[in-house]
């Protein structure tokens, strides 16, 4: 017996590009919910919804696919119990992408730090530009002064106590999207790894300083007081040099602990 066929008339500009209707065959020998779970994952697959992007709404999908609001959620439920959407509370549902390995006893992002200290972090994003390399991170990155990177400032929280202010500079073209993910909802670290980008070595310097009265009273401590700045040259595995980081750390709140293992 041949399956049933249906033609959902599918609007090609929220999905597929175009002004156009375009029409997609939907089986009826499958529930209608695993075929959207197959065009959505297609749709992933081929580049279409991006890593930690986020996918169109419930609504856009169900008017989209002429189907019920309840269809698309069980569509979107069979993806995320894959681990394949994430569903964020209040913002909407994103795609997750292909996790990379690596070791996190030796290099890894704010978040992952506090919950091993059994403490919950948070982040919150004060300014993410695209801005030029100039000289200077021209210089780091090894691309031309008019190249594009992004600059990203934000405040880590502990337990929500600002801990430490974070300056971050990455090339653009490593994630040439960067500036529309939310930060909010995905680390830098998970970014990396959504992307293939394994970070294999870093090196980092440690000094005293002072923060300006502003970014001062963002961490909540007194102007005069000196901080911790840390400075941290990341590499991937290619050598090429993937991230700088300046992270001003409350010497009040925090500790670090060094080991040192003598070579055999």
């Amino acid at each position: 017996m041949q399956p049933l066929l249906c033609n959902i008339m599918v609007r090609g500009n929220t999905l597929g590009g175009g002004d156009m209707l375009s029409k997609e065959k939907i089986n009826y020998e499958s529930p209608i919910y695993l075929q959207l779970r197959e065009v959505i994952r297609n749709k992933i697959e081929e580049g279409e919804f991006l890593p930690a992007m986020a996918i169109p709404s419930e609504n856009d999908l169900a008017e989209t696919y002429g189907i019920n609001r309840m269809t698309v959620r069980s569509g979107i439920d069979a993806l995320v119990n894959e681990g394949i959407l994430k569903r964020v509370k209040g913002k909407g549902v994103y795609v997750v992408g292909k996790k990379v390995e690596r070791d996190l006893e030796t290099l890894e992002g704010f978040n992952q730090t506090m919950k091993k200290k059994n403490t919950k972090p948070r982040t919150k994003v004060i300014t993410k530009i695209l801005r030029p390399a100039g000289e200077k991170y021209s210089l780091v990155f090894e691309i031309n002064p008019l190249d594009e990177v992004y600059y990203i400032k934000r405040m880590c929280y502990a337990d929500e106590e600002p801990i430490s202010l974070e300056e971050v500079l990455i090339p653009k073209y490593l994630i040439p999207n960067l500036e529309e993910i939310d930060l909010g909802v995905f680390s830098i670290y998970d970014i990396y790894g959504f992307y293939g980008i394994k970070i294999s070595k870093a090196y980092q310097t440690l000094e005293l300083t002072q923060l300006d009265q502003r970014d001062a009273r963002m961490l909540g401590i007194d102007g005069n007081l000196s901080v911790m700045l840390f400075e941290c040259t990341s590499y991937d595995e290619s050598n090429r040099v993937i991230e700088f980081s300046r992270t001003y750390t409350r010497g009040d709140k925090c500790d670090f602990t060094v080991h040192f293992q003598r070579e055999n």
